[in-house]
């Protein structure tokens, strides 16, 4: 029995595919990976209120009713079946539990994801609140939570991305997302996606 399979067995209605989940730490590279699958042919949940902008010139891939998931708002995520919704990892235990879902997430090193975001308050003419050290050993807390937490998840696949990897060897990196996707993706044009020059903050 495929993995599908086992979904259906549970409950799922034959009709519904799975959700395909992109998540991650702010700036981990979650706009990217959902342009890869949206450039790959899979269909993606976004709205445009966040425009692309110098922080994510390709765009964002958003739609703001994820950040609603903590105060109930689902009714969204079961129009999502069989596409591809970003929604960061601090919010992914309020997704509906009788839907199914394939997680992509994102893993960066700490230090570029705070150099991202330094440079984006910049650009904002705003500052951080908290240290470094408090923000990495908050980000270390929040990650061995959600790793505790997502594999004991019935309903849940979840394949980590290297983001570093990503920009050094993304056509290795983009066969093993569709085959844990199980999705007929074009590889070729989801490979050109990941941009070097859009690396501006390496660790």
């Amino acid at each position: 029995m495929s993995f599908l399979n086992k979904f259906i067995s549970r409950g799922q209605k034959e009709n519904k595919q799975p959700i395909y989940i992109v998540s991650g730490l702010p700036r981990s590279g979650t706009s990217m990976m959902m342009k890869m699958l949206s450039s790959g042919g899979l269909p993606v949940v976004m709205d445009s209120i966040r425009q692309a902008d110098e922080d994510n010139p390709n765009g964002y891939f958003e739609i703001e009713l994820s950040k609603k998931l903590k105060d109930g708002e689902v009714k969204w995520v079961y129009e999502a079946s069989g596409k591809a919704v970003k929604v960061i990892s601090y919010l992914l235990e309020y997704l509906p539990k009788d839907m199914n879902y394939y997680v992509v997430f994102m893993e960066r090193e700490i230090k570029e994801i705070l150099a991202s975001q330094h440079k984006m308050l910049e650009r904002r003419n705003e500052k951080s609140l908290i240290s470094d050290e408090e923000m990495t050993a908050q980000y270390n807390d929040h990650l061995r939570s959600v790793k505790y937490w997502l594999p004991r998840q019935p309903n849940i696949r979840v394949l980590y991305v290297s983001y570093n990897s990503m920009m050094n060897q993304p056509e290795e990196l983009c066969v093993s997302i569709v085959n844990f996707l199980e999705l007929p993706l074009d590889v070729k044009a989801m490979r050109e996606v990941p941009n070097p020059s859009l690396y501006r903050n390496r660790s």
